[in-house]
């Protein structure tokens, strides 16, 4: 256990928006009282048992990479204190079944050290979230988290086969069999629960052989709408690449001017203007498989691509995608530093319903920042591409507002948040519910659907100590005024 000040703050807040401009203001609104680093599920076990016998809140930690309010340490009511359960002990791979595709891995287990644990047995789970550095394998399935690979991999909950959770009340552990009738799925229950129902100390996950090759290639398409119904026939044709991802014509233009004036962006521009793909879309597709497997995707895709009116602007530009595929949080923490107001958010709807979402929240978000004063620049992109339908993930950049930097945040959260749910989307595609989306939760779910969640909360953490102030009973959104 630790409680000197430095780890204390280090556990106050995850990487939201707001957790980063309250972490500079030195304004930490709390922090935990200690924390504590078990190394076993008896150990994590025992730490939920003493909290709920002394009311004492506890807040699980991962990777620490939330980005809706996820790991904030909150007390609750009518607790004493308050301790952050760090996991990251709990980082190994107990089991691997080659034979079977399965391997069980430590839930404080992060992105790099399960795909080098893997690579031993010759396996990889493919599991790339933006946060791949840093987050872990507890955190994915707590949150729910979709890969940058997820169309070719899968989300991580396609990818769980079993898990082993800690709660107050004692341990949940649900079998990795390949399929079962045995009523509902206690797996799914757990799956998202962000903690709040028990603390995931083990995964079984579904691996695969790691792949032999590899092939990133950037397409430009006339426009966003070009690009979707691209990727719709690809995934209906059961064809869509590993990574299938689709910039509108916001992001793509600010990617091109990102490339500089460098003699090789200069003639990627001239090709685009001649080509007649000036103000479109760009394309990233990735393979990955035998090198077999992928020539023939490739073959069956590039016709499609084409027939949408893609034109090929080779692999330099994809592998340079590959290679800067995790640099976005820390170009990020770049912009804020100058004060420049950056932050995402993600849905996702069926393919009837795509556009006129992205129009309703990319208009709600201009709006919003506009009436501060404060015009932003709202950028979108496809990562996630599904038979019915697909994600958008949003980013949005303007000027700070001075003094009221929370509040500005908070308007255009609220806006597009709204806007999301008015169209019929989801609140959050991979981000979880947090404390930022448990407003919209209730229309997502329902009364019923809110009052069983709390049901299964009370049954497994009694004393209500689980990660407090998260999913079910969050608070406001911070800087709600």
């Amino acid at each position: 256990m630790r409680d000197d000040h430095a780890t204390r703050v280090l556990h106050a807040a995850g990487k939201s928006y707001p957790d980063l401009v309250r972490l500079r203001a030195g304004t930490v609104p709390s922090a935990p009282d200690a924390v504590v680093y078990p190394a076993d599920h008896d150990e994590v076990a025992a730490v939920l048992a003493a909290c709920a016998e002394h009311a004492v809140a506890a807040v699980p930690f991962g990777g620490g990479t939330s980005v809706v309010g996820g790991v904030e340490a909150l007390r609750g009511p009518g607790h004493a204190a308050v301790v952050t359960v760090d996991l990251a002990r709990l980082s190994f791979v107990r089991e691997v079944d080659a034979r079977s595709q399965l391997a069980t891995v430590g839930a404080g287990t992060t992105g790099p050290e399960v795909e080098r644990l893997l690579a031993e047995h010759g396996l990889t789970l493919g599991h790339y979230p933006q946060s791949f550095e840093f987050s872990t394998l507890g955190g994915w399935v707590a949150t729910r988290s979709a890969g940058q690979a997820s169309t070719g991999y899968g989300r991580i909950d396609d990818l769980v086969a079993g898990l082993r959770a800690a709660t107050p009340s004692g341990t949940i552990a649900t079998s990795a069999v390949p399929g079962t009738a045995a009523g509902p799925d206690l797996r799914e229950l757990l799956v998202g629960s962000e903690g709040t129902l028990g603390v995931i100390t083990e995964v079984t996950v579904r691996v695969r052989p790691r792949p032999t090759t590899a092939r990133y290639e950037v397409w430009a398409l006339p426009d966003l709408a070009a690009g979707i119904e691209t990727l719709r026939e690809l995934r209906q044709a059961g064809i869509a690449p590993a990574v299938s991802r689709l910039s509108d014509e916001e992001e793509t233009r600010l990617q091109l001017a990102m490339a500089g004036d460098s003699s090789t962006a200069k003639i990627g521009r001239a090709y685009l203007a001649a080509r007649g793909r000036a103000h479109g879309c760009t394309l990233t597709l990735g393979f990955e498989g035998g090198a077999d497997g992928v020539a023939d995707q490739r073959a069956r895709v590039h016709p499609v691509v084409r027939h949408h009116g893609g034109v090929a602007l080779g692999s330099r530009a994809g592998e340079k995608w590959r290679d800067g595929r995790f640099h976005g949080p820390y170009l990020r923490d770049e912009l804020l530093t100058r004060r420049v107001l950056v932050d995402t958010l993600e849905t996702a709807t069926t393919w009837g319903d795509l556009l006129d979402l992205y129009r309703a929240v990319g208009a709600a978000i201009r709006r919003a920042l506009r009436d501060r004063g404060t015009p932003p620049l709202v950028m979108c992109h496809v990562s996630h591409v599904y038979a019915t339908g697909a994600s958008l993930y949003f980013t949005f950049v303007a000027a700070q507002e001075d003094g009221a930097e929370l509040e500005q945040w908070h308007a255009v959260k609220a806006a597009a948040g709204d806007a999301i749910a008015a169209a019929g989307g989801t609140i959050t595609h991979h981000h979880a519910i947090g404390r930022d989306h448990a407003p919209w939760l209730g229309a997502e779910v329902g009364p019923l659907g809110l009052d069983l969640l709390r049901a299964a909360k009370a049954r497994l953490d009694p004393t209500g100590v689980l990660n407090p102030g998260k999913l079910v009973d969050a608070g406001p959104l911070p800087g709600a005024g």
